[in-house]
């Protein structure tokens, strides 16, 4: 018998973390999470910035293993913000006693493959080594920061910071001067959030993207017991959606519909809670060109509706890609800040920003004064986790080495050369493309019926073949390459300017195949005895 300190380590005590040490505790398995942070939550815990929340309906982003959770907890807006989000997920921990298997300020160095002894090492930043059978990395899509590299942004005497590291001690920002770099779904969130608040509002917008209203709202007593008793048909739409979310597409076919009726459902969605717009749509808005064409032409008008400076609104409509072909963020207010005498758009298309000063940022025709400089300028997308971890598998080989250009898995769970690791959430499953713990409970039940598995037949070693990791490499980018979206530079094609060139080639980090395709092979895959896996 291997003798170890744990059967199993988890990394990371996010969505995914806690999903995944409940279940293993279920099943009497030694384990222990090693979470980075000072608290639980993942992303939760750590974007403390204004504006921030769910962009899924809340009632589908709750965990659904358990039937009394479900009925214990009163989501209390549609889209529920950071703070409650935090406090569901530490409810979760208290309710199934699991707080006592999580082990915080944990961040995890290197993991080192031992062949022999069929275990990893795991070192911590405090020196520590750890020995387990297996690791199960729950890191999440979206949890290491990138800055861009301008001259001078280590001399701004102000506070500046990425909006991941919004400080979590209170920051007064009224009546400051706050410059705020990019305008994604962090960007966006923020600047609706504080143009009233900030004396003066100056945003860098790097790319314009396209945004729809949010359209949050409070959930009653009445409505959360009717969603309640809906709970199995809501879960049971989430999983015939592509994407994971309480909306299906109208299938009536877009040609066989006049032009009225077109615009008539277009209305209604605009008008929709959450991503009606792109899901509830017609699938040919998002595959056809022409409809695609149409469909961006009818946003644009609504944003043109809401924005009073025509040259302004002009700037904030893509010019580079159709709606719904980038990642595309949710928005409440956010049109309706730069009708505000105290915000003022810099498109860094036309002035670039060329440095950061010790008091604020010079562009290439103005220089801007701050007091507060907040840089919300995207993630490592799936990869750049596991990168910030020196991870060695069999004779020593690096999986950042394995990875360069762009990674290579089966199924998004398992890495060829790096036995006993399993991946939830990893580069190339289908939490990248869909809502995030719909995606994360399937592969967590999935890996946890592999451990399982390997445990009822006496098996200390598993490692999926080679073979079978070209096959699900070749799958991944076959489906986005089918993707009208796959030549738009975006965190979708794994693509962040901060990151690579304007030339780099795509990079494959999310299955673009559906949650509903993803699950089925993941069931075959199971029901089949787990054959592409070697297990002795």
């Amino acid at each position: 018998m291997i003798e170890t300190d744990y059967e199993v380590l988890v990394i990371g005590a996010g969505v995914a973390g806690i999903c995944q040490i409940k279940k293993l505790q279920e099943n009497g398995i030694k384990s222990l999470v090693l979470e980075a942070g000072g608290g639980l939550g993942g992303t939760w815990y750590n974007n403390r910035y204004p504006g921030c929340r769910f962009d899924s309906e809340s009632y589908t982003y709750g965990y659904a293993f358990s039937r009394d959770l479900l009925d214990s907890w009163h989501w209390k807006e549609l889209f529920s913000p950071q703070p409650e989000n935090l406090k569901y997920l530490n409810f979760v921990a208290d309710k199934f006693d699991l707080h006592k298997h999580i082990r915080l300020n944990a961040a995890v160095e290197a993991m080192c493959w031992n062949e022999a002894q069929r275990q990893w090492s795991v070192t911590l930043a405090s020196g520590e080594v750890l020995t387990s059978q297996f690791v199960i990395t729950c890191t999440g899509a979206l949890g290491v920061p990138t800055l861009p590299s301008y001259p001078g942004m280590d001399d701004f005497e102000g506070p500046s910071f990425h909006s991941y590291n919004w400080p979590h001690t209170p920051l007064d920002l009224a009546g400051k001067r706050v410059g705020v770099i990019g305008t994604g779904a962090s960007g966006i969130q923020i600047i609706a959030d504080i143009a009233d608040e900030v004396g003066a509002l100056t945003v860098f917008q790097r790319r314009p993207n396209w945004s729809v209203p949010l359209n949050n709202r409070e959930i009653s007593e009445a409505e959360m017991a009717d969603i309640r008793r809906r709970y199995d048909a809501i879960f049971a739409t989430c999983a015939k959606s592509n994407g994971g979310f309480d909306h299906l597409p109208d299938r009536r076919g877009y040609e066989t519909v006049s032009v009225a009726e077109r615009r008539a459902l277009w209305d209604s969605l605009y008008d929709a809670p959450g991503f009606a717009l792109l899901l509830a749509n017609f699938p040919e808005t998002f595959l056809d060109a022409r409809a695609n064409r149409d469909l961006s032409d009818y946003v644009a008008e609504r944003i043109r509706a809401r924005v009073h400076d025509p040259d302004v609104a002009d700037r904030l409509i893509p010019k580079d890609h159709g709606f719904g072909m980038r990642r595309m963020p949710m928005e409440t207010g956010y049109f309706e800040a730069y009708n505000r005498d105290n915000v003022e758009l810099v498109s860094l298309l036309e002035t670039p920003i060329e440095r950061v000063t010790p008091t604020g940022v010079e562009t290439s025709a103005a220089n801007y004064d701050f007091d507060v400089l907040v840089y919300a300028t995207g993630f490592d997308v799936m990869t750049g986790a596991f990168d910030k971890i020196d991870i060695k598998g069999v004779d020593g080989d690096r999986l950042k080495d394995k990875w360069i250009g762009s990674p290579t898995t089966y199924l998004g769970i398992m890495v060829h050369r790096f036995p006993n690791m399993l991946m939830v959430a990893g580069p190339q499953s289908v939490s990248g493309s869909t809502n995030y713990p719909r995606a994360i409970e399937v592969s967590v039940d999935w890996v946890t019926g592999l451990l399982t598995h390997a445990r009822a037949t006496g098996v200390s070693r598993i490692e999926a073949q080679s073979a079978a990791e070209t096959e699900w490499t070749k799958e991944v980018i076959e489906m986005q390459e089918n993707m009208p979206f796959s030549k738009v530079k975006s965190w979708f094609t794994g693509y962040n300017s901060n990151i690579h060139a304007r030339d780099a080639a795509p990079r494959y980090v999310a299955y673009w195949g559906g949650a509903p395709r993803y699950t089925k092979i993941l069931n075959k895959v199971s029901s089949e005895g787990f054959a592409d896996i070697q297990m002795d």
